[in-house]
C-alpha cells in the first residue's frame, strides 16, 4: 500500500491510500485521523486499515484536485545521513579518499523545513547564492526501538519515501556544520507518498534519479550506500530510542550541483524531480 496526506479544496487535512496513480482514497473513514496515528498503531492499526479499505466505500479524490502535503510530520527532527555514498563524498572533497567516512555522519533538519510534492522550494537569494539539491531515500520507522541489531532492523521499518535534502552550500561552509545550511523553511521536500515496506523487500536495490529541468543529474543505486539502511538503524539506535514516525534520510549519490565543474546550482524557476520506484516521483519548483 501507498499512503499520502493532503488538503482538500475546503482546506481540510486528510490522509489517504493510493491504489493507483490517479486516485486517492480518503483514509479518515477508517477511524484514524492521521497517517502518523496509523504508523504509531503498528500492525493492528494497519490490519484495521486494510480491512476497512477492502470494503471499497470510501470517498475518493483525484490528485489534481488536492494539495499534497508531507506524508507525516515527525515527532522530532528529520534524521539525516551525510556522505553515505563514496562517489558523493569524493565529489565534495576534490577526490580526497580521506573524505569517505568510517562511521555514519548524522545531522538533523527541523520539521519546519518539510514541504510537500508540488510546492515551492524558496531560493532565499538574500541569504544564499549556492542552492543545491540532494535526492535521497527516506526510511520511516514503524515502532519504538533501542539498541536494534542490524539483523532485526527491518522489523522496525514502516515504509519508504523520497526526500530532497536541499542545501545552501555557502551557509554550510560559513557555519562549518550541516544544520543551518540545510534547515531553512522548504529545504526538505518529502513525499509524495510513503510506500509500505511490503512493496520494497530490499531497500538496497533501488535506483535514485534526480532531474533538474528534465536533465538527469543523479543516477545512483542504494546498493552503493556505504552504510545500509539496516546498519544506519543499528548505529542510530545504539543508546538512543527511535520512535514510530521518525524519518531517516539515508544520503545522496553523486551528481549534486556543487559537484559539477563549473557547478550547476539551483535558481528560481528550476524544477527538481526525484524518482525512486516503486515509490514514485517527488517534484518541486524553485522560486
Amino acid at each position: 500500500m501507498k499512503f499520502i496526506t493532503f488538503l482538500t479544496t475546503d482546506n481540510e487535512q486528510k490522509w489517504g491510500i493510493v491504489p493507483n496513480g490517479d486516485t486517492i482514497v480518503d483514509g479518515t473513514g477508517s477511524g484514524y485521523a492521521r497517517l502518523l496515528d496509523v504508523i504509531q498503531g503498528g500492525d493492528p492499526a494497519l490490519t484495521e486499515v486494510k480491512e476497512w479499505f477492502q470494503q471499497g466505500d470510501a470517498k475518493t479524490y483525484a490528485w489534481d484536485e488536492v494539495k499534497i502535503l508531507p506524508p507525516i510530520k515527525p515527532l522530532k527532527n528529520v534524521i539525516c545521513v551525510g556522505k553515505n555514498y563514496a562517489e558523493h563524498a569524493l565529489e565534495m572533497s576534490n577526490q580526497d579518499p580521506g573524505a569517505i567516512p568510517k562511521y555514519p555522519v548524522f545531522f538533523t533538519k527541523p520539521h519546519t523545513a518539510l514541504t510537500g510534492h508540488g510546492t515551492y522550494i524558496e531560493s532565499y537569494p538574500h541569504i544564499t547564492t549556492e542552492l543545491d539539491y540532494e535526492g535521497e531515500l527516506a526510511v520511516i520507522i514503524g515502532k519504538e526501538g533501542k539498541n536494534i541489531p542490524a539483523a532485526e532492523a527491518m522489523d522496525y521499518v514502516f515504509g519508504y519515501s523520497i526526500l530532497n535534502d536541499v542545501t545552501a552550500r555557502d551557509l554550510q561552509r560559513r557555519h562549518k556544520q550541516f544544520f543551518k545550511g540545510k534547515s531553512l523553511d522548504t529545504f526538505a521536500p518529502f513525499g509524495p507518498v510513503i510506500a509500505h515496506k511490503s512493496l520494497i523487500p530490499d531497500p538496497q536495490q533501488l535506483t535514485i534519479q534526480t532531474f533538474v529541468n528534465g536533465e538527469e543529474r543523479q543516477h545512483g543505486s542504494t546498493q552503493d550506500m556505504i552504510f545500509s539502511v539496516a546498519q544506519l538503524i543499528e548505529s542510530l539506535s545504539a543508546g538512543m530510542t527511535l520512535e514510530a514516525g521518525d524519518i531517516i534520510a539515508t544520503g545522496t549519490p553523486s551528481g549534486v550541483g556543487k559537484g559539477f565543474n563549473p557547478p550547476k546550482l539551483l535558481k528560481a524557476g528550476d524544477e527538481v524531480s526525484i524518482t525512486i520506484e516503486p515509490i514514485g516521483t517527488l517534484s518541486n519548483r524553485v522560486r
